[in-house]
């Protein structure tokens, strides 16, 4: 598994030769965000389509899954991971401090759209939205993620509410488990996105009515595909073509469940996520 501190690719404990150099170059290294409940779960959706585009290239490959969002960007931005399927935010940090290039934005039921959303407990009684919630126990997701905290945390600001000061504060957990959470009464709001939410209630990790959607996001680009600087421009066209001609009907045996397929997409995509990230102070406008 993948971390911010746990990064290190080795070579079996041995000076590794030229031929072993060049063979590890030749390989390609694929990384993955947190996007089911656990690491395995994560790997068995998605790798699949990694395999996919290895096969379509004739390379060899390693695939990790990060624990969080920012880990992914890190990963980048150290030349650790060649290509990654993360998060819009994570893409941006990405971007930012280490020139990572989006090359792609996956259609999910068709779509290459979602939303951010807030859950509630059922019987939670909040008068007026977002003002009634003062007070209340609020569970947001780590820092690194799109619709778990950049985004809720950019509408609470522009309202003029600071979410750390106004609630029962805390962040850092993944989505399935901010899920967990709310339906099981341990917070009362949880930050969240509509297709986690939806697969965790058609796979029945969550019944619909343990929870209520108290707000929702405007439409936000979904997860990119992403190479890092100074990747060869050659294989990163070749993988842009093989994603973007993955139909409908390949998109069921090799990527996860209502996942379509992907359009060509750059960094301009990503536009309102960058805007996001600059407004909360989390990015610096670049020279």
């Amino acid at each position: 598994m993948l971390s911010r501190r746990s990064l290190i690719l080795t070579c079996g404990g041995f000076l590794a030769t030229p031929a072993i150099l060049r063979a590890q170059e030749a390989r390609l290294r694929f990384a993955v965000g947190p996007f089911q409940p656990t690491p395995s779960d994560t790997r068995k959706a998605f790798e699949p389509f990694f395999k996919y585009l290895a096969d379509r290239l004739g390379r060899p490959y390693d695939l990790v899954v990060t624990n969080d969002w920012a880990g992914i960007a890190i990963a980048l931005a150290n030349g650790q991971a060649d290509l990654a399927w993360m998060g819009p935010w994570g893409y941006v940090l990405a971007h930012h401090h280490g020139g990572a290039q989006a090359i792609a934005t996956v259609k999910y039921d068709g779509r290459p759209y979602y939303h951010a959303i807030i859950l509630a407990r059922p019987g939670l009684t909040i008068p007026s939205w977002p003002e009634g919630a003062k007070g209340m126990r609020i569970s947001f997701a780590d820092v690194g993620s799109t619709s778990g905290w950049l985004i809720p945390t950019h509408y609470f600001r522009q309202r003029g509410i600071d979410p750390k000061t106004f609630f029962q504060y805390r962040d850092g957990a993944s989505h399935p488990a901010n899920v967990t959470a709310v339906a099981n009464g341990q917070v009362d709001l949880a930050t969240d996105f509509d297709r986690n939410f939806n697969s965790m209630a058609d796979r029945g990790l969550v019944k619909r009515e343990e929870v209520r959607i108290v707000w929702t996001s405007d439409p936000l680009p979904n997860d990119p595909l992403v190479v890092r600087q100074g990747f060869d421009p050659a294989i990163t066209a070749r993988i842009q073509d093989i994603a973007a001609a993955i139909s409908e009907d390949d998109a069921r045996t090799i990527m996860p469940t209502r996942y379509t397929g992907w359009i060509k997409a750059g960094h301009s995509a990503y536009a309102p996520i960058e805007a996001a990230g600059l407004a909360v102070g989390r990015l610096q406008p670049k020279a």
